[in-house]
């Protein structure tokens, strides 16, 4: 038996692959540098939250179903339905507005005030 041939070797690549963005690493001073960033305007007179809300549990007239009732807020109706659905979607429960008092689903008055603070009402009443 002879001498098994040897196969050769491939030779290293003489340059390495392709790189599309290799060209743009000598162009880097060309670039834009990053614009400045925009600055909201400041408004003199942000509106803060209501003055007070009356927090209340009622059962009377719901079937014997607990709803808690959030009252005198002072908000125009499309206020209203902003407040609702933030509430709703921060304490998993439903709700509806009723003339002018916000009505949610359940007995939330341990969750609500600081929910109601947070939004800026400034002193919330329990009833």
């Amino acid at each position: 038996m002879g001498k098994k041939d040897k196969k050769p070797e491939p030779a290293a690549p003489a340059a390495p692959f392709h790189n599309p963005f290799g060209a743009l690493a000598g162009k880097r001073e060309e670039l834009p540098s990053k614009p400045e960033p925009v600055k909201a305007p400041e408004k003199a007179d942000e509106r803060k939250g209501p003055a007070r809300a009356v927090v209340r549990m009622e059962r009377k007239g719901r079937g014997g179903k607990e709803v808690t009732v959030v009252e005198q807020l002072g908000l125009r109706p499309p206020e209203r339905e902003v407040w609702l659905k933030a509430l709703k979607g921060a304490l998993g429960c439903g709700g509806v507005v009723e003339e002018e008092s916000l009505v949610l689903q359940g007995d939330q008055r341990d969750r609500l005030p600081a929910l109601l603070e947070a939004r800026g009402v400034r002193r919330v009443i329990m009833g």
